[in-house]
């Protein structure tokens, strides 16, 4: 393996700060088993990468990096960025139903049930984290006034996540998604949020999200 690669990898991550560090790890768990993510500092993190992606683990960093909304990161280290793998498409990516080629529901078909439109879809967790990204300090306050959640649920998801405040929103948010199940639309979660005091730029993603 190059050592310019390792050496960049390594200056990738000491250039997030804890929270995104974390969320990085978080984000690669379904990629990476989360028993050698979780207790892995930032040059284990590097070794791990460069043993299970050999000559693709800055590619890989460079998918994760543009969840987390570190584009800067990106150009500044000049990141390939990640290519589509066969098992994921894009519309897989943003949680949409993939059309398989040949499939007849990707046309008009007797007996066949269209694809949801993209803003009738679930949310992904992909979906969630950036949500949660940009999510303030009031994230409790949002989740008992907005989300209907109970208080003792959301200390419960503080204690499990010390000194992380990015893992406490997104873990709210799941916990929303799990309560609302099929409902779990960035549509429905807007009219949630709608009059909930945070960055506009939230409803602005669940906004574009709906294909707005």
């Amino acid at each position: 393996m190059a050592r310019d690669e390792r050496v960049t990898l390594l200056e990738v991550h000491q250039a997030l700060p804890d929270e995104q560090f974390q969320s990085l790890k978080f984000l690669l768990e379904g990629q990476v088993p989360a028993g050698l993510l979780l207790p892995a500092s930032r040059p284990e993190l590097c070794r791990i990468l460069l043993q299970r992606f050999p000559g693709n683990s800055l590619r890989v960093t460079a998918g994760i990096l543009r969840q987390l909304g570190r584009l800067d990161l990106i150009q500044r280290f000049k990141l390939p960025l990640e290519e589509q793998t066969p098992e994921e498409t894009p519309c897989e990516a943003n949680g949409d139903t993939p059309k398989v080629r040949g499939d007849p529901t990707s046309g008009h078909h007797p007996g066949r049930i269209p694809a949801a439109p993209m803003n009738n879809r679930r949310l992904t967790e992909k979906d969630l984290m950036q949500v949660a990204q940009r999510l303030g300090k009031e994230w409790q306050e949002v989740g008992i006034l907005h989300l209907g959640l109970e208080r003792s649920r959301l200390e419960q998801i503080q204690e499990e996540n010390p000194s992380n405040p990015v893992l406490w929103n997104f873990e709210m948010l799941r916990e929303w998604q799990r309560r609302e199940r099929h409902e779990a639309t960035a549509s429905h979660l807007q009219s949630c949020l709608e009059h909930a005091r945070l960055d506009p730029g939230i409803l602005d993603f669940l906004r574009s999200l709906q294909g707005n």
